[in-house]
């Protein structure tokens, strides 16, 4: 598992982005549309038309790396906006790349009553 220094910040594409794109495609969207700069060492997410998969750009210091995923069923929960982008926490992608609704999380907890 590739594990994100931290303080790394995550950015969610807004909408639905060719996933042809590879390396070179996806970084001349994070300048041109987002405009972003793809070295910086964010994190940058984006998402295909049918919803089911993912590409994360993310710089690491000596390159590039592309990684993506697939969901076997179900979709990725995305953002309503049609452009722009989104930041979320760590815990929030991963929640997303689980397949959870990252955006009203439950806690399944309550708050203690009696100390004693």
């Amino acid at each position: 598992m590739i594990t994100l220094p931290g303080g790394t910040r995550v950015w969610l594409a807004c909408g639905a982005t060719d996933l042809r794109n590879g390396f070179d495609g996806l970084a001349g969207l994070i300048q041109t549309q987002l405009a972003e700069d793809p070295f910086s060492g964010q994190l940058f997410v984006f998402r295909g038309r049918r919803g089911d998969r993912i590409k994360m750009l993310w710089w690491d210091g000596d390159g590039l790396c592309l990684l993506t995923k697939r969901l076997e069923s179900g979709r990725f929960v995305w953002p309503q906006a049609t452009s722009g982008t989104v930041h979320v926490s760590a815990a929030q992608l991963s929640m997303l790349l689980e397949g959870i609704d990252w955006r009203r999380p439950r806690r399944t907890t309550t708050a203690p009553q009696l100390a004693v």
